[in-house]
């Protein structure tokens, strides 16, 4: 008698599901194949079927991970794999290229004396990716992702703080899983800042302890909007730096066209909507692009890329110009802005709106 495939997959997933009916019924399934070759290993996994199981919830990894001695809260949590793909302008692609490169031929570069530990700071504006690269970087590398709690890291009573970072890369330390610090200026800031607590300016230092202390094959990523509050020493701990900028007119269109996902033609419309959008986030592009898609969705029409233009001007002339009364006033105001301020033809601001050059050229007019 063999081993079937479907009990051993079966067997694997009762286990993960900590459904212990169905795993001691497939498991004498098994132990009656194993006990054809080697009796006394099936004596064994029967006696180890009979064991009282825990409850997966009760003793599975979760409860594994560090907490706060007075909040119990966990202070790093385990993020899944994204799935969203990851938009980087040129500079920023060949940098995480070279990252990627450097950590899978680790023992190349150690046998050479170049190898430096890997640890990268990302640093940019909010919703530029900074967490969205850490989460490919583990996917790329087949590593789990940890990700710090800066909610639970940081208690107000005095001392707690360091205790908990500690807590966090001794946890670390050894799993070859991949570190990710949000937000490192909070616990990371200059220690020259008078502004701030002698025993908080004593935190950096178990930054610096904790980063120093992890072995060769341990990652470390940090992000920040505010790099200069780093400390100069957190800086240097740091070999691999990614700097975030707001998304270019090409990137922008590439985002456009992800999230929306439009029929309309396309190549026009999201190079007029990077052009609208410049100074946006992906992040900002993104919740734009999925509202859109759910007023089409609910409405069941298709998504009107004008009424997008239509959102981008009037937000980003709130404070100056009012709110307009009609859907000419809009599209004048949508055609100055493309042929007077993004270099886009009459043409195709009149194939974009829907409009003759006639009526462009008395927007441009009047």
């Amino acid at each position: 008698m063999s081993i079937s495939n479907i009990d051993l997959i079966e067997f694997a997933d009762a286990a993960l599901s900590a459904d212990y009916t169905r795993l001691r019924r497939v498991g004498q399934r098994l132990s009656k194949a194993i006990e054809v070759g080697d009796p006394e290993a099936a004596r064994r996994f029967r006696l180890a079927l009979n064991r009282k199981g825990v409850p997966l919830q009760a003793s599975g990894f979760s409860e594994m991970l560090p907490v706060d001695n007075k909040s119990r809260l966990p202070l790093i949590e385990e993020h899944q794999w994204p799935d969203s793909p990851l938009f980087l302008d040129s500079a920023g692609k060949e940098q995480f290229s070279t990252f990627l490169v450097d950590v899978q031929n680790y023992e190349k570069l150690a046998a050479a004396g170049i190898a430096s530990k890997h640890s990268l700071l990302l640093s940019g504006p909010p919703g530029t990716g900074k967490t969205l690269l850490a989460g490919h970087i583990a996917a790329h590398l087949g590593r789990k992702l940890y990700v710090v709690r800066l909610d639970s890291l940081i208690s107000s009573l005095l001392g707690d703080t360091a205790k908990n970072i500690r807590s966090v890369f001794d946890f670390v330390a050894g799993k070859n899983a991949v570190l990710f610090l949000d937000e490192l200026d909070a616990v990371a800031k200059m220690r020259d800042d008078r502004a701030e607590l002698g025993e908080l300016k004593r935190v950096v230092n178990t930054v610096i302890q904790g980063i120093d202390s992890l072995d060769s094959s341990a990652i470390v990523i940090a992000a920040t909007n505010h790099p200069q509050m780093l400390d100069s020493a957190i800086w240097r701990r740091f070999h691999y730096k990614l700097f975030f900028n707001l998304p270019d007119s090409d990137l922008r269109a590439e985002l456009w066209a992800y999230f929306l996902h439009s029929g309309v033609e396309q190549n026009l419309a999201y190079r007029v909507l990077s052009a609208l959008s410049e100074g946006l986030s992906g992040a900002d592009i993104e919740q734009r692009a999925l509202a859109a898609r759910r007023l089409a969705a609910l409405s069941s029409q298709e998504i009107d890329v004008v009424a997008i233009a239509e959102s981008l001007i009037l937000e980003n002339q709130l404070h100056s110009a009012g709110v307009y009364k009609n859907t000419n006033e809009i599209r004048k105001r949508i055609t100055r802005e493309l042929v007077s301020k993004h270099n886009v033809s009459q043409a195709d601001v009149g194939r974009f709106l829907g409009i003759t050059r006639q009526a462009i050229s008395t927007y441009l007019k009047a």
